[in-house]
Formats: C-alpha cells, sequence, structure tokens
C-alpha cells in the first residue's frame, strides 16, 4: 500500500479543501447571476440605460439589436422620460455605439430630445462610470438598465458601487 507521508497529506487536503470552496463560489455566483437574468425589476425611472454591444460601420451587430428588442421595445414616456445609448468607438473611430444606439432609436421613431449618448465608454465599468456622471450632470436618479441576462448582474454590482 502506497503511503502518503504527513506533510503531504496535509498539501493534498488543503488543495481539495480550496478547490471544493472554489467549485461551490462559482456555483453560487452562477446562480446569483442566473436569478438575476430572469428577474424583471422594470419600474418606473428617469432613464432607460441601453448598455453599447458592438457596431460594425455603423450598423448594429445582432447583439445591440437584441437589447433594444427588450418589452419597452424602443419606446419612452411610460417607464422612463429619457433612454441613455453607452459605447465609444470600437475598432472602427467613425462611429461610437452610443452614436449608433442613437441613429437606431431615431429610425425607429423615439424623438432625438428624449435620447441621451455617452460616447466615451471603452469598457462596461467606464460606460456604467460615465453614465452615471452624466445622470449626476442632468439630475437623474434612477435608472432602468438594459443588456444581456448574464451581463445584469455585474452591471447592477458596478451601478450599486458608484451610488
Amino acid at each position: 500500500m502506497f503511503r502518503i507521508p504527513h506533510v503531504k497529506r496535509a498539501v493534498w487536503v488543503a488543495m481539495a479543501a480550496a478547490v471544493a470552496g472554489l467549485t461551490l463560489a462559482v456555483g453560487y455566483l452562477s446562480v446569483r447571476i442566473g436569478r438575476q437574468a430572469t428577474r424583471d425589476e422594470a419600474q418606473p425611472a428617469d432613464v432607460i440605460l441601453v448598455l453599447g454591444a458592438a457596431e460594425y460601420r455603423g450598423r448594429p451587430s445582432q447583439v445591440f439589436r437584441a437589447r433594444w428588442s427588450t418589452r419597452w421595445n424602443c419606446t419612452t414616456g411610460k417607464l422612463a422620460p429619457h433612454i441613455m445609448t453607452t459605447g465609444g468607438a470600437g475598432g472602427e473611430p467613425v462611429f461610437t455605439e452610443g452614436g449608433v444606439g442613437r441613429s437606431y432609436l431615431i429610425g425607429r421613431g423615439v424623438p432625438p430630445e428624449a435620447i441621451i449618448v455617452e460616447t466615451e465608454g471603452e469598457s462596461t465599468v467606464h460606460s456604467t462610470t460615465l453614465a452615471g456622471e452624466i445622470m449626476r450632470r442632468m439630475g437623474l436618479h434612477s435608472a432602468i438598465v438594459v443588456s444581456d441576462g448574464y451581463h445584469i448582474y455585474r452591471v447592477k454590482r458596478m451601478l450599486q458601487s458608484a451610488a
């Protein structure tokens, strides 16, 4: 029979405990993300904040368009008087995600004066920080965030920590 020395056994036990702890943490986080992704917490707010996604030469990607096909269907006034589009230039400096979102909304009948645009964000963290600053300057205090389901949990935590 093969015997593991006492020190090696302690190392193996510690590694097994670390792996088990990590597995539990990932499982817990996955459940939290899944629950948040299916939860509808929409209530009247000051702005609908739609996070940017890829655009290709001024045209929104399928993911970006999907964010607009939520139940708000690009309308303002019922849940919020404003819509904010976010996102800077991706690989193409001529267009920004925020600007493409604005054009997309105007093309679907949303009045330009109802649209607020953030065009500098280079990441989700950067865009949410800039959106929060714009909201503070405009006296807006609440937002309905629209993004991918798996993304909402992280974005919600970012916005709560910035408040």
